[in-house]
């Protein structure tokens, strides 16, 4: 099949039959045309759309090995520089579309799905059939152009202890039961980004395990349908509140839906399991593969378009009211300046200093990478307050698409316009800027964006735990011993 259509794309989501509970209703078909998710599921259509436009095919797509037809550039498997410059450029395409808002856009799983792929001999670690079964899974995820979800951490019940402690053992998705053709899960996982319009969901290994034999029942990898019996979501409520375009331009196209996973006896095939057991496995899952690191340029390509945004409206913004002159404006004009070039230059040395894994594939530098990921979450916390101070109060003054059709609009033209901007205009840019800076969308942006890759205090520690500062401290005690 290869690539899909939008159309194809929103009519296989329709098809499906997946459990779907939000604000106390149940849905069971027709996901993408429900209000909460019908807006991201258009955009959605439209990143696949991209992939059959002659503008945007070179860099969205590279011919299947398998089968000749176009088929993902996510799913490429990098063996060179140029794989991961192509790799690159297709995450940006789409990451541009969607200015950085869409965080669970189908190239970031994919790109799990091919680090674990081109390291399917790793499984040999465990049994050499799970490789075989990661392999096939990738092929079959690539071949038919699928939107997969995932789900990661227990349920917060108790956090004084391991999510296989928590509520006696009962709460955090585990292994009931283990049969000749597969096995049956029971419990919960949070939190799963457009689960509502997703093909499939990963369930892959969770928080770090610890190496005990409690453990064991949690330790495992595999990969449903997002319709299967049994597996059921309940979701949060939209941040979307039913606006146009024009009131709420982010929350009406990029409102990605966060749903929190049951799984009520799910009956597992063994060809969709790719591991079991092993707490010390689940652990390296992603690190000794390689999928981190393609996971991260994704990520850091798509947070370099989100920067670049919030520079973008913030320099629209201070150009229509003519404070862009003022010393204190310009000063966080760099700052987003700044914010731009760094992420730029990491995702550069990343690829530049990329070298062939023991799997051979080329991967980026993970010290460059490992940076970005804990640099973002922080700076990313401060667009929306320069946003907000920007505009000061003129944020809470910006008139709706209906006052614009209303007796008011003499007044608003009159009252509400901008140095540079008639005042439909001027509302136009405000509203932007109240979806980016103020509203329950952007609150969720920050907190998605903050806690992406975890616990910030907790990623700082394994960082500084795993660089090799000894270069650093030998040029210390070099420079203490010199005699003159």
């Amino acid at each position: 099949m290869g690539i899909r259509t939008g159309q194809q794309f929103l009519d296989k989501i329709n098809s499906m039959r997946p459990h779907l509970t939000i604000d106390g209703k149940l849905v069971r078909e027709n996901a993408a045309e429900h209000p909460a998710f019908a807006g991201v599921a258009r955009t959605y259509a439209k990143l696949y759309d991209l992939q059959h436009d002659p503008a945007h095919a070179a860099a969205l797509t590279y011919a299947s090995p398998s089968s000749g037809d176009p088929v993902s550039a996510s799913f490429l498997i990098p063996r060179t520089h140029e794989d991961l410059v192509h790799r690159r450029e297709a995450a940006r395409t789409w990451a541009e579309f969607s200015n950085g808002f869409l965080g669970r856009t189908a190239d970031y799983l994919n790109a799990a799905l091919t680090g674990l792929a081109a390291a399917s001999d790793w499984f040999d670690k465990a049994d050499p059939e799970y490789g075989d079964r990661v392999r096939a899974y990738y092929e079959y995820v690539r071949e038919n152009d699928l939107l997969t979800t995932h789900t990661l951490i227990p349920p917060q019940s108790n956090r004084s202890v391991s999510g296989s402690e928590q509520m006696s053992g009962k709460v955090a998705a585990q292994v009931v039961e283990e049969r000749s053709d597969g096995i049956v899960v029971r419990g919960a996982r949070m939190l799963a980004t457009v689960a509502p319009i997703a093909d499939e969901i990963l369930v892959f290994p969770s928080t770090l395990l610890r190496g005990t034999a409690r453990d064991v029942p949690y330790s495992f990898a595999f990969a449903i349908p997002n319709d299967i019996p049994g597996l059921r979501y309940l979701c949060r409520s939209s941040l979307y509140n039913g606006g146009s375009t024009f009131d709420e331009p982010l929350a009406s196209r990029f409102e990605e839906m966060d749903s929190f996973v049951i799984f009520d006896d799910v009956f597992v095939p063994k060809e969709r399991v790719f591991m079991l057991g092993n707490p010390e496995l689940c652990n390296a899952f992603y690190t000794e593969t390689g999928a981190t690191a393609l996971m991260t340029q994704q990520v850091l390509t798509r947070t370099i378009a989100k920067s670049e945004f919030f520079l973008g409206l913030a320099s629209e913004i201070a150009s229509s009211i003519a404070i862009d002159g003022y010393q204190h404006i310009q000063e966080d004009l760099a700052e987003l300046i700044i914010d731009v070039e760094i992420g730029k230059a990491l995702l550069r040395t990343a690829e530049a200093d990329a070298a062939l894994n023991q799997w051979g594939m080329m991967t980026p530098k993970w010290s460059a990478l490992n940076a970005a990921r804990n640099w973002y979450p922080r700076v990313s916390q401060r667009f929306p307050q320069i946003i907000r101070k920007f505009c000061a109060s003129g944020l809470l003054a910006a008139p709706s698409e209906a006052d614009l059709y209303s007796e008011a609009r003499d007044d608003i033209d009159r009252y509400l316009q901008a140095k540079t901007l008639p005042a439909e205009e001027r509302a136009r840019l405000y509203r932007l800027a109240f979806d980016a800076s103020m509203s329950g969308f952007s609150s969720r942006q920050a907190q998605y964006e903050y806690y992406f890759f975890g616990d910030p205090v907790r990623m700082a520690g394994a960082m500084v735990n795993s660089y090799d500062r000894e270069p650093a401290r030998a040029r210390v005690r070099e420079l203490l011993a010199r005699a003159d």
